[in-house]
């Protein structure tokens, strides 16, 4: 009866053993792929400001993805969708007008002021977002998603991303833009610092000093 009753507690702090120490393995392993989850979302952001790798970069903060064979859809980042803010309007392209790489084509309306950005790659438009159109704060809300402007057919698709940042220095390049904002402007840092890292959803909504037009103009090529 004895050796019964030691065998018995033996065998619970077994099974005891087995589950804490499952437990604790759970819990390692969890915390391991989020860290590593955390890691990868972590390599999209440079300064705050969402870059994914997945797309190709103009200096002009226009952005381009390959959507299928000789078809690339164009989009304004979010550095420059944060920049402009709240806009009224956006106006684009005509369906089968030729743009050229760097050309003024996308225009942006706020508080009776335009700004331009450039178009990222040359072809002719295809198709524009009527729902970025209808909604213009779409591009401010999902810049690399719903808040795509125009799809663009690329003849060479060899030289869609001739001038283009080499994906290697985008890192770099978007920092040195952010830097040179709040250089410019240093209320800026101390907003997004407030905000957990990320910017506002309109940088220059605390800035009415600032000329809009100007800073716009100045990063997207165009001033």
């Amino acid at each position: 009866m004895t050796v019964l009753l030691v065998l018995g507690t033996f065998l619970v702090f077994i099974v005891l053993d087995y589950f804490l120490n499952r437990r604790k393995v759970i819990h390692t392993v969890s915390a391991q792929a989020h860290t590593a989850a955390a890691a990868r979302i972590g390599s999209d952001y440079v300064d705050g400001f969402l870059v994914p790798e997945s797309v190709s970069y103009h200096s002009g903060h226009s952005w381009l993805v390959r959507e299928r064979q000789n078809v690339v859809r164009v989009g304004a980042d979010e550095f420059a969708a944060a920049l402009m803010g709240k806009i009224e309007k956006i106006e684009l392209p005509k369906p089968g007008q030729w743009i050229r790489q760097g050309q003024k084509v996308i225009s942006f309306f706020r508080d009776g002021q335009k700004t331009e950005m450039v178009s990222p790659t040359e072809g002719e438009v295809m198709a524009v977002n009527a729902e970025v159109l209808e909604n213009p704060a779409l591009l401010r809300q999902d810049p690399y998603g719903k808040g795509w402007l125009v799809s663009v057919h690329v003849p060479d698709e060899e030289n869609t991303t001739r001038n283009l940042i080499p994906r290697m220095l985008v890192g770099e390049w978007m920092r040195e833009a952010v830097e040179r904002l709040y250089a410019r402007q240093p209320a800026l840092a101390g907003m997004v610092a407030a905000d957990g890292g990320r910017p506002a959803d309109d940088l220059m909504a605390a800035l009415p000093e600032a000329n809009w037009k100007e800073v716009t103009g100045e990063f997207f090529l165009t001033a």
